[in-house]
C-alpha cells in the first residue's frame, strides 16, 4: 500500500480564518480595550487621591496609643499606604481581567453570519474544511466563532495531517477485518 501525501491547508485558509474571526471579534476587541484603558485611567486618579490622603494623615493628635506608637505609625504611615494601594492595583486588576474574559468568551459563542459562512464554504480548500469539520464538535448548533478560532490553531498544529493519517489508519484496518473475516 502506498503513502499518498499529506494535503495541508493553504496560507490563505489560515488567513481567511483569521480575516473572519477578527471581523467577528472586533466589536468585543474593541470594547474590552476601551474598558482596560478606562479603569486605568479613573484606577489612576483615584489611586493619586488615596496617597495624598494617606500623606495627609496625622497621628499627632491621637493620645490612645501612646506617643512612641504615635511616632511608629507616623513612620510606617506611607508604606501602608503604599500596600493598600498596591493591593487595591490587584484586586481592581483581576476585576477587569475577569471582565474582559468575560466578554471575549461571549464573543466565542457568537454565530457566524451567513456571508462569512458562504466565504469559508467556498474559498477554504478541502484540508482546512476537514479542520473546521472536526472543530465544530456541537453539530446540532451553528458555527461560532470559537469553533474557528479553534479550526485556525489547530491547523497551525498540523491537525489536518493528523485527521488524514487516522482517516488511513482507519481505512487499513477496516480493509484488514475485511480480509481476515
Amino acid at each position: 500500500m502506498t503513502q499518498e501525501p499529506y494535503q495541508t491547508p493553504n496560507r490563505q485558509d489560515a488567513s481567511l480564518l483569521r480575516h473572519i474571526v477578527l471581523k467577528l471579534t472586533a466589536t468585543a476587541k474593541i470594547a474590552s480595550a476601551a474598558l482596560v484603558v478606562l479603569v486605568a485611567l479613573v484606577w489612576y486618579q483615584l489611586l493619586n487621591r488615596l496617597l495624598a490622603f494617606g500623606n495627609g494623615v496625622d497621628y499627632a493628635g491621637n493620645h490612645l496609643v501612646g506617643a512612641e506608637a504615635t511616632a511608629l505609625l507616623q513612620r510606617y504611615n506611607p508604606y501602608f499606604w503604599v500596600a493598600l494601594v498596591i493591593l487595591c492595583t490587584i484586586i481592581v486588576a483581576w476585576v477587569v481581567y475577569q471582565v474582559v474574559r468575560g466578554i471575549l468568551a461571549r464573543s466565542r459563542q457568537k454565530w457566524v453570519d451567513n456571508a462569512s459562512f458562504q466565504q469559508l464554504e467556498q474559498q477554504l480548500s478541502a484540508p482546512a474544511l476537514e479542520v473546521l469539520l472536526w472543530a465544530w464538535q456541537a453539530r446540532d448548533e451553528p458555527l461560532r466563532v470559537g469553533d474557528l478560532q479553534l479550526a485556525r490553531q489547530e491547523i497551525h498544529a498540523g491537525r489536518s495531517q493528523r485527521l488524514q493519517q487516522a482517516a488511513r489508519q482507519l481505512a487499513a484496518l477496516e480493509d484488514a477485518r475485511q480480509r481476515n473475516s
